[in-house]
């Protein structure tokens, strides 16, 4: 009897810890966004997420993930760790058009002498997107920084380029965080607001 009680303690304990781990979702406009991604040995939390519409069409739902939360985008900018802005693709589109509102985000948020200086990283990014092929309803392109590395591109776990150096991220992330973002909403809702 004792033994039958010590094993189902056991089953419980073990029990509870698992589900303990288990990832919680957020439900952002039909589309299922986990609380938490691994990157390599890192375990980031969701700092926010939201929709990108572009008139009155959504695009993609965008999260973005830190090693711990942040609320604005001057800390989320100066910290070093490793950080992801996933997208989850909510129509089909051409990696041309979302390229081009990329760019006009880059431009939007940088002069023309910080623009000059990043022509060899926005290349790097350009040819990554120019070879991904087309994107559909369903397609996850995660954007990782890996300090010391740079930036990596993946479309659904599979690998589409990387952008050397730690700079570029940060241009990157200011299509969605900077001065001059894509959507303000949006920029609020990836800061953890409303």
């Amino acid at each position: 009897m004792r033994k039958l009680i010590l094993v189902t303690l056991l089953t419980g304990v073990s029990l509870g810890l698992s589900l303990g781990l288990t990832a919680q979702v957020v439900n952002v406009e039909g589309v299922i966004v986990e609380d938490h991604a691994q990157l390599g040995m890192r375990n980031l939390v969701l700092n926010g997420s939201g929709v990108r519409r572009k008139y009155i069409f959504d695009i993609y739902v965008a999260a973005l993930y830190l090693v711990t939360k942040q609320s604005s985008a001057a800390a989320v900018l100066a910290d070093k760790g490793e950080k992801r802005i996933a997208m989850h693709m909510v129509s089909d589109l051409n990696p041309g058009e979302l390229l081009y509102l990329f760019k006009k985000a880059i431009e939007n948020n940088h002069s023309e002498e910080e623009l000059a200086a990043l022509k060899k990283p926005v290349g790097e990014f350009e040819d990554v997107f120019y070879k991904m092929g087309a994107l559909n309803k369903g397609d996850v392109i995660d954007m990782d920084y890996l300090p010391g590395t740079g930036t990596r591109v993946m479309v659904n776990g599979g690998l589409r380029g990387m952008i050397s150096g730690d700079a570029f991220y940060n241009v990157l992330l200011k299509i969605w965080l900077g001065e001059h973002p894509v959507q303000e909403k949006l920029k609020r809702q990836l800061l953890g607001g409303p």
